[in-house]
Parts: structure tokens; C-alpha cells; sequence
């Protein structure tokens, strides 16, 4: 049986905390949280602490916590036994300790407290300095993943890329349509299924072979009456830029 400490207390340690928690071949000892009160989450299942000094020994340390505190909580578990492993799309493996034995364990999903996922289904990103300790990343991931993938801290690095434009941009402009939606008294669920076939598409043929509008038509009347109808500065330069990479993406001129 593997054993594990996460250290932190966020969306992405609480939901690999239930995905280990029903697992019986991983052992959770412990969880780290700076903040007392956001371990509540997890008293009855584990013991916790919020002193760094009490971190208990384990088969893999899990760094689930924001980029920018990584490097330094990693330094506080040098002297500790274990594999230190942290959970982010963009910091290389080389940010870890030197001398420990590091890697990382990255799971290329977006998480949200109020949302369920199926770990199943979600790739996980897995990379360590040696041998041993990538089969052993290896078979912590697919205690809980059918979908493993060793990729190096140069792959990981691009492939967060990629997610921010397919999500967190994507997702920024849901709110956008949702806030023009709201303003002119439209339901925004109505977009609904534009959205799901949108994505789906995208996966089926190819975002490239997918793409339609008013840009991808060349369509100016179109695209200057949308552009009048934004009174939001923002809105409206980010409609020209889209428009105009969608153009030159096809070949057109505006």
C-alpha cells in the first residue's frame, strides 16, 4: 500500500483527496493546510496538522497548492523520506529540491469545488528523475486514472498553455456571452446546446474544420453591426482581435 501526504487544502487537494480516499491500495496519513480551519475538510478521514514541522514521513509528498509557494514549501521537506511531488501545470521539475528525489504529478483537469469529476477519464501527467520513482508515480496515478501519460516538464509546460486558451479563456468568454445575455433580458441557458456542440465538434473534426461565424464568412456587415452594438470597450476590443485572428487563420482580410 502506497502512502501519501498532500499538503494543501484547495479544490485540486480536496478532490485528489476523495479520489485516494476510496482507493485500497493508497494510504492517506496526513494533510498540511496553513489555515486551521480549512482542514476541517478532512478531520475524521486522515489526521491533519498545520505545522510544517510535524509533516509525517510517506511514499510520495503531494505539493497540491499555488505555483508561486511551491519552491519554498518543497525546500521545508528535504529532510524528509519520501518522493516530493508537486500537482502544477507550469513549474518545471527542476524547481524541486536538488538533492531529493522529486517529481511531479499533474492532473490536466479544471477543478471547482461545487463540481464532481471522474478521475478516471482525467489525464494525469506524471515525471520523475529516475526510473524507480516514475513507476512508482506511475502506479499512484493509475490507482485512480485509466488515462497516465509520462510528459516532460517542456510537454507539461505547453499543454497548460493549451488549457488556458481551451478553459480558462474559453470559460471567460461564457461569462462574456452570459453578461450580454443578461443585459438584453435573454435566458443564457438557451446557448446551452450551441456550447456542447461546439466542444464536441471541435473534438470530432478538428477545431480548424469547425470553425463558422461571422469572421470565418468574411462577413463585414455582420462583424461591424455586432461591433456597434458593444458599448463595452473591453467586449468590443476583444471581438476585433478574435475577428481578426479568425480572418488571417482562413486567409482573409477585413
Amino acid at each position: 500500500m502506497l502512502s501519501i501526504v498532500i499538503l494543501g487544502t484547495g479544490n485540486v487537494a480536496k478532490h485528489l483527496f476523495d479520489a485516494f480516499l476510496v482507493q485500497k491500495s493508497v494510504k492517506i496519513t496526513q494533510v498540511y493546510g496553513r489555515n486551521p480551519e480549512s482542514l476541517s475538510y478532512f478531520e475524521g478521514n486522515t489526521k491533519v496538522t498545520s505545522d510544517i514541522s510535524q509533516i509525517k514521513d510517506a511514499d510520495v509528498l503531494l505539493i497540491a497548492i499555488s505555483d508561486d509557494a511551491i519552491v519554498e514549501i518543497s525546500k521545508r521537506l528535504q529532510d524528509k523520506k519520501g518522493l516530493i511531488v508537486h500537482t502544477s501545470g507550469s513549474v518545471p521539475l527542476d524547481a524541486l529540491p536538488k538533492d531529493s528525489r522529486c517529481g511531479v504529478f499533474y492532473p490536466l483537469q479544471t477543478f471547482s469545488k461545487e463540481r464532481a469529476v471522474n478521475f478516471k477519464e482525467i489525464p494525469l501527467c506524471i515525471e520523475a528523475l529516475t526510473e524507480e520513482d516514475h513507476e512508482l508515480l506511475k502506479q499512484l496515478a493509475k490507482s485512480i486514472s485509466d488515462n497516465v501519460h509520462r510528459i516532460d516538464s517542456n510537454q507539461r509546460k505547453s499543454l497548460h498553455l493549451a488549457a488556458v486558451f481551451a478553459n480558462n479563456f474559453t470559460n471567460h468568454m461564457y461569462h462574456a456571452a452570459q453578461e450580454i445575455c443578461e443585459q438584453n433580458k435573454v435566458r443564457f441557458e438557451l446557448l446551452s446546446p450551441l456550447i456542447k456542440e461546439t466542444a464536441a465538434k471541435a473534438l470530432a473534426i478538428s477545431p480548424y474544420e469547425a470553425q463558422t461565424g461571422p469572421a470565418r464568412r468574411n462577413n463585414r456587415g455582420t462583424i461591424g453591426k455586432q461591433l456597434n452594438q458593444l458599448h463595452n470597450e473591453k467586449l468590443k476590443t476583444i471581438y476585433s482581435l478574435l475577428s481578426k485572428s479568425i480572418q488571417k487563420t482562413y486567409g482573409e482580410k477585413l
